[in-house]
């Protein structure tokens, strides 16, 4: 037990922070000067309601208590926001700096309702100073910390936000440990043929970042389908593969893994553009779904024949065999997500990618 003390120790001392009790008006002068960052994915993310801010902003009028924010020391002098988003984007909103979006104009607030229809430039002196002076404490993580113990400190600390999907959580915190990874699923998720088949994606999905959770399940069923069921989710899953390719602690080649992905889904676009992953209705029609079992078992069962299909060019010839395998009983039956069923299916894409092959010699 003593040992376990001495490792928690050793921990705590690879932390290093720092707080502050900053007011909102320093905060904005912070980001006006490029000293508060708020990284690009971020900026995306901001989606409180119009109501939602307009009562933080009573809330800081009030002078009710609020929770810290966090953020990490780049360097010195100058801060990303990792935590408290919402909060430092409506204050600037409401000052009229926060880029691609119109000025706060407070609405629902329903303790002061004497509050609604004023922007910032129609309160009174007294209470514009009240707003700016108002602080809120800062916790800072310093840029000397234990890299991967501030990974999994943002990670855990975002990872109760309703309003974020996991994968926005993961383009977000991923970049602590390695940006680079998140990048190339950004990269591989902008591919025009790409774009073609996962078009059927709503586009709902797609602001929370479907599609690069999509570039993800890719790589990961593809490299790392033998450890699917350690996990007690597909999310978790998801997860510490990102995490293993950015920590560097698995190989992952990322001109080769460009190379296959490309290849992957320039085949799969000429086969059926965006009705490759739809259900066939009558006649030539496809519906507007998205299914994500087709997903997996067609993009991974074609992996051994990727040249086989490029060099052949058969393209009109493998449209019928895509809807057999869509048809099929067996791959209906094993359209749940486990490692097991997730193999069956590629095991029937790759039976009936054989018997074609072998029927052209």
């Amino acid at each position: 037990m003593e040992n376990l003390v001495e490792i928690v120790d050793n921990k705590i001392n690879q932390v290093r922070t720092t707080s502050l009790d900053i007011s909102f008006n320093e905060l904005l002068d912070m980001y006006l000067n490029e000293e508060l960052v708020i990284a690009p994915d971020y900026q995306r993310l901001f989606r409180w309601s119009q109501e939602k801010s307009s009562r933080f902003i009573e809330t800081l009028i009030l002078e009710l208590p609020l929770p810290p924010i966090f953020v990490i020391e780049v360097e010195e002098g100058k801060y990303e926001l990792i935590d408290g988003l919402q909060r430092i984007s409506s204050y600037i909103q409401f000052r009229g700096e926060l880029s691609d979006k119109d000025n706060l104009i407070l609405k629902d607030c329903d303790i002061v309702p004497d509050l609604n229809g004023l922007s910032y430039d129609d309160f009174p002196k007294t209470l514009q100073i009240k707003l700016k002076r108002n602080f809120i404490r800062v916790e800072v993580l310093r840029k000397e910390s234990d890299t991967s113990l501030r990974y999994h400190m943002f990670k855990r600390l975002n990872s109760g936000g309703e309003i974020l999907s996991e994968q926005e959580i993961r383009n977000c915190t991923i970049r602590i440990l390695n940006p680079k990874i998140n990048e190339f699923i950004i990269e591989m998720s902008g591919y025009q043929p790409f774009k073609n088949v996962t078009s059927k994606i709503k586009s709902e999905d797609i602001e929370k970042k479907k599609n690069e959770e999509l570039v993800l399940r890719f790589f990961t069923l593809k490299n790392y389908l033998e450890h699917y069921d350690k996990y007690d989710s597909i999310d978790d899953y998801l997860t510490h593969y990102m995490e293993l390719i950015a920590s560097e602690d698995v190989i992952f080649d990322y001109n080769d893994e460009r190379i296959h992905f490309k290849k992957t889904f320039d085949i799969l676009d000429n086969i059926l553009g965006e009705n490759i992953f739809s259900t066939k209705l009558n006649g030539n029609r496809f519906g507007r779904n998205f299914v994500l079992y087709y997903f997996d078992g067609l993009v991974l069962g074609i992996q051994k024949y990727l040249e086989k299909i490029i060099q052949h060019n058969k393209y009109a010839d493998l449209v019928s065999i895509i809807q057999d395998i869509k048809d099929n009983d067996e791959f209906y039956r094993a359209r749940t997500g486990s490692k097991s069923n997730t193999k069956k299916r590629i095991q029937i894409v790759e039976s009936k990618l054989e018997e074609f092959f072998n029927g052209l010699h």
